[in-house]
């Protein structure tokens, strides 16, 4: 269970930042979460400032939304940089989707974090091959905290933590849902076409 630490009122040349990583598969609710802890923040009237890469228009071109349709504002923004300009004033800096951003992304959240901010960062861990995806696994490494959620395998009904593509594209960024997605456990994952879904009864 994720205890959030507390944000301070000092000035920010006397604030400790941190950096909060939520990673995961699809579906595992890494923006749910993201968007719990945002809330929270601003609960406790700190100035929140939200941001995401300006491709992932899947569910709306500015807002952040979750798969369970929770949302909140935010930022598109094309390039990781652009980020700083835009949160000189804020106490936590909420970032989604955090894999489809360059590589400076690590160095835009270090100076975030060293300018006394509270940075949470969310994005997927692993690509469609199981491969450690983008800037993720650098951000976990540098995180202060770091908080790994998972899915349910729609082949099982095991814990998931692979996002398995069913269609047949090789591109390593290709958005989508559940047309083209679905969370699988490591043995469904590696059967890959050869997994029978299983066909739940509800009683």
């Amino acid at each position: 269970m994720f205890i959030e630490p507390s944000r301070h009122r000092e000035p920010p040349h006397l604030r400790t930042g941190w950096i909060e990583v939520i990673a995961g598969s699809m579906f595992s609710g890494k923006t749910e979460e993201l968007i719990r802890r945002l809330n929270r923040a601003r609960i406790a009237k700190l100035n929140v400032g939200i941001f995401k890469p300006s491709l992932d228009t899947r569910y709306d071109v500015n807002d952040i939304v979750s798969h369970n349709a929770s949302a909140i504002a935010s930022t598109p923004v094309p390039q990781a940089a652009d980020i700083l300009p835009l949160a000189t004033e804020c106490d936590v800096v909420g970032i989604d989707e955090a894999q489809f951003f360059d590589p400076n992304v690590v160095h835009v959240c270090h100076q975030l974090a060293d300018q006394g901010k509270r940075v949470i960062v969310a994005g997927l861990d692993m690509d469609f091959s199981g491969k450690p995806f983008g800037c993720i696994p650098q951000l976990m490494a540098i995180a202060e905290f770091v908080t790994k959620v998972h899915a349910i395998c729609v082949v099982c009904g095991d814990v998931a933590h692979y996002s398995y593509r069913l269609v047949p594209s090789q591109e390593r960024v290709l958005l989508g849902e559940t047309d083209s997605y679905e969370a699988r456990c490591r043995r469904c994952f590696n059967l890959g076409t050869e997994a029978v879904h299983r066909e739940w009864v509800y009683e």
